[in-house]
């Protein structure tokens, strides 16, 4: 589970390339930049942000990720395979349910199905508006 999916910075930083892309006109670089700023400062962004912070912080939560994580990837090639061992399948699935009933996971998942839903929702107003399937035609985000 990666934090550094997006933040607030990232979001302006991208609103600035924007600007150096000279291809683009004026009054589309300033409509994107305003959507940039509009979903930085969003109450599910902010709480998407906060959510990761916290995450960040949390040794616990950070723990148990990376626990999960190693016995997953110690395990790759078994499940593959479909090899598992029932201990290890039963180890993965403890640890698994311990990282995604961690209260400070729990949160940080909340807010990221939050902020998709606003992405996901701005994808199909931009799409109606410009009769494309804006989803389909962006290949990364969280349309």
């Amino acid at each position: 589970m990666s934090t550094a999916v997006m933040n607030g910075a990232n979001v302006m930083d991208a609103a600035s390339s924007i600007d150096a892309a000279s291809s683009i006109d004026a009054p589309l670089q300033q409509a994107m930049r305003g959507f940039a700023q509009a979903l930085a400062e969003s109450a599910e962004f902010q709480t998407f942000e906060e959510a990761a912070a916290q995450l960040q912080a949390d040794r616990n939560a950070q723990q148990a990720i990376a626990d999960f994580q190693n016995k997953r990837q110690s395990l790759q090639a078994l499940l593959t395979l479909n090899a598992v061992s029932p201990e290890d399948k039963a180890e993965l699935e403890r640890l698994q349910y311990a990282f995604m009933s961690n209260a400070t996971v729990v949160a940080y998942m909340t807010a990221q199905e939050g902020v998709m839903g606003v992405c996901q929702t701005t994808a199909h107003i931009l799409s109606e508006q410009i009769g494309l399937n804006f989803a389909a035609a962006c290949s990364s985000g969280c349309c």
